[in-house]
């Protein structure tokens, strides 16, 4: 560190603060800014037709993306499962569910999202169509273990502590579940379905950084949302209440994530694009841009779930097209 000869206090101080602003500085520089995504994207699952065998999906919903090693896990939605696929497989492995549609432990029902709990090693599913949310063990698992039961789940995320938040588009609240905990903590939308600061109208996908700040992408009223710890009402961070597809507005938000840095991706779904703003923007920019329906390699029909991994890659379920598309960064504009 800078003068660390120094021993006097002030000087020692002093260093620590010089290091410190040094570190920021050059952190920052990592940090890009203008990004720019190659707009053809490539399969990385699925593509194959819809269908149940291993190489194909079926109305592909939530993804998450083990950072470690680029597997994506899929929440096959048309097939009731979830489908692993590891960096570069032509084919994936069934997970949990997979067992024709039911709501038995070893059975899903229309499973919308999953993420990856890292403290036991294992999988959280919003199993949507039977109201519940199951735990499954990441490998060899033959059945789930419900851990919620009775709930419209759309979202989840978990923060450093290990607990648990939870989308709920019946109630449009988002709840935090502690350990040991029955009923769940409201931390976002306590005051019904609405569009004021302390509403939300059908929230989907969340994110919880390590401030415990909840963000949400608040569907039906075309924004993100942002609600700091304890805060009794959110503050808009994308989008706005219009739908419209100019860059300050989305139309549909759906799935969403937030970098290290605090830039919001967001997919934009009935405009079909992959959005992003970067902290205090008024605006969006348009990350990946696919207007049109095909099953062209740059477009995209009813994005819906959206992940990004360490080299901010893209990763997007392309709901009609039955595939999951990664969209690989290719310059930080600079």
């Amino acid at each position: 560190m800078l003068l660390s000869f120094f021993c006097f206090d002030f000087f020692c101080i002093l260093t620590k603060v010089f290091s410190y602003i040094a570190e920021q500085n050059h952190s920052s520089t990592d940090i890009p800014l203008n990004k720019i995504w190659n707009q053809h994207g490539s399969i990385i699952a699925g593509g194959n037709g819809k269908g149940n065998g291993s190489n194909q999906l079926s109305a592909p919903s939530g993804i998450c993306v083990d950072t470690d090693d680029q597997t994506v896990y899929i929440a096959d939605t048309g097939n009731d499962r979830i489908i692993k696929w590891e960096y570069n497989a032509t084919y994936g492995k069934v997970v949990a569910g997979g067992n024709r549609k039911g709501n038995q432990i070893d059975q899903l029902n229309g499973p919308k999202v999953v993420i990856i709990d890292k403290n036991d090693d294992s999988l959280v599913i919003c199993d949507y169509g039977n109201k519940r949310i199951v735990r499954w063990p990441r490998e060899n698992g033959a059945v789930g273990q419900t851990i919620i039961d009775d709930i419209s789940c759309t979202g989840l995320a978990i923060d450093n502590n290990g607990d648990l938040y939870v989308s709920d588009d019946k109630y449009h609240t988002v709840r935090r579940w502690k350990k040991g905990e029955i009923n769940g903590t409201i931390v976002a939308g306590k005051n019904g379905q609405g569009v004021d600061l302390n509403q939300l109208n059908s929230p989907n996908t969340i994110f919880v950084d390590q401030n415990y700040s909840i963000y949400v992408s608040d569907t039906r009223n075309n924004r993100v949302m942002k609600w700091m710890k304890s805060a009794a009402e959110g503050i808009v961070v994308a989008g706005r209440y219009d739908k419209e597809n100019d860059l300050a507005e989305l139309s549909s938000p759906v799935g969403m994530t937030v970098d290290h840095f605090g830039n919001i991706y967001v997919v934009d779904a009935r405009n079909r694009r992959i959005m992003y703003w970067s902290p205090y923007a008024t605006e969006g920019k348009i990350a990946v841009a696919a207007n049109e329906k095909e099953a062209h390699s740059k477009h995209l029909s009813n994005p819906f779930g959206l992940a990004l991994d360490r080299q901010y890659n893209l990763y997007v379920s392309d709901f009609w097209n039955d595939r999951v598309q990664k969209f690989c960064i290719v310059s930080d504009g600079n």
